[in-house]
C-alpha cells in the first residue's frame, strides 16, 4: 500500500508542478492575463502551486523512500517521478494545449522510458 500511496502522492504533486510551470501559459492564452502581465505576479502565481506541489511530494519522497520503512530506493522514486511528471505534462499539453500533437518520437520515448522503469527495477 505504501507504494501506491506514494505513486498517488506524486501523481497529485505533478498535477500541481506542471500548472505553476505551464499553467500561466494557457492563462495567457484564454485571455485571463495578457502578456503585460508582470513577471513577479506571475512568478508568486508559480511559487504557490509549488508550495502545494511540495506539500505532496515532500511527504511522497519521505514515506516512498526505503530508508524510511518505504518500498523504493532513492534511484527508483527519481526515475518513477520521472516518468509521472512526462505522463501528466502530454496529457497537459493534449487536453489543455488542445493545439499539441503527439508524434511517432513522443511514442518512442515512452518506451524508452518504460525501459528505463523496468531497468531501475531490475535486481
Amino acid at each position: 500500500m505504501n507504494g501506491w500511496l506514494t505513486v498517488v502522492l506524486l501523481l497529485i504533486a505533478n498535477v500541481f508542478m506542471t500548472f505553476a510551470w505551464y499553467g500561466h501559459l494557457k492563462l495567457q492564452q484564454m485571455k485571463l492575463i495578457g502578456s503585460d502581465t508582470p513577471l513577479i505576479f506571475i512568478i508568486l502565481l508559480s511559487w504557490g502551486l509549488a508550495l502545494v506541489e511540495y506539500c505532496f511530494m515532500v511527504p511522497a519522497n519521505r514515506m516512498g523512500f526505503i530508508g524510511n520503512g518505504g518500498t523504493f530506493t532513492l534511484m527508483q522514486l527519481k526515475v518513477i517521478q520521472e516518468v509521472i511528471t512526462l505522463l501528466v505534462f502530454t496529457l497537459f499539453s493534449v487536453l489543455i494545449f488542445k493545439g499539441e500533437a503527439l508524434h511517432w518520437n513522443h511514442f518512442a520515448a515512452f518506451v524508452c522510458l518504460i525501459m528505463a522503469v523496468y531497468f531501475v527495477f531490475m535486481k
